[in-house]
């Protein structure tokens, strides 16, 4: 027992300077890791969503579409929630065009209001001349209903700078997504040519203006 505890004394031991100065080492090391992700971070300036003006149309616009009442025939059910859809974008776009600021962002505001507004004139037309007929789809209703709360759960997961500009970008790649898929649905269950044709040239365009936000995004990104 005496020659192990011998041994054991006979071991080298660290200098105690360098025992204590690892401690402070580590916390300068976090240190610095904290400052630089704060770094990386302070440009970027988040708005709570119930302070944003663009998010209240979105919402807006979810109101009006729940209130919807379907009436089964997938054309018409289309029409009536596109209407609705298009006004929210229309809004949106308005919004962009009081207090936005980049030509760009501008300049596709503009285009989505002329766009749409279009649009909504010939859903309008159609559901006068087109009574709801059958043979009905009352699922059609649940789906489209379904990718609008994708699009409303995509809103919410945004993180808002206060930007006009920025959060209209932000905000339409997710309204967009949600109108291509309505469209998919359309051409997919729908009868009529009329509203099949529309929701191929939604489909066209709007994924033409993703691509066109997305870059735009990128070229500006907050964080």
């Amino acid at each position: 027992m005496g020659a192990v505890l011998a041994s054991v004394n006979q071991l080298p031991l660290l200098p105690p300077m360098n025992r204590f100065l690892r401690l402070p080492a580590l916390a300068l090391l976090g240190l610095g890791l904290a400052t630089a992700a704060c770094k990386k971070e302070e440009g970027l300036q988040v708005q709570p969503h119930d302070q944003s003006t663009l998010m209240t149309i979105m919402h807006n616009m979810m109101k009006d579409m729940d209130a919807m009442t379907p009436t089964g025939d997938p054309d018409n059910d289309f029409a009536m929630m596109m209407k609705m859809h298009h006004q929210g974008a229309i809004n949106m776009a308005n919004e962009e065009l009081k207090n936005g600021k980049d030509t760009e962002m501008r300049t596709m505001a503009t285009n989505i209001i002329a766009t749409q507004q279009a649009e909504i004139a010939q859903f309008t037309a159609f559901l006068a001349a087109h009574p709801a007929h059958a043979p009905f789809l009352p699922n059609f209703a649940t789906m489209q209903s379904a990718n609008m709360m994708r699009m409303d759960q995509a809103n919410d997961l945004r993180p808002l700078t206060g930007d006009t500009d920025y959060d209209f970008a932000q905000l339409m790649v997710d309204h967009h997504q949600s109108a291509i898929e309505n469209s998919d649905l359309e051409l997919k269950y729908g009868r009529e040519t009329t509203t099949k044709t529309l929701a191929d040239g939604i489909i066209t365009e709007q994924k033409m203006e993703i691509t066109q936000f997305q870059t735009w995004l990128l070229k500006n990104k907050k964080f």
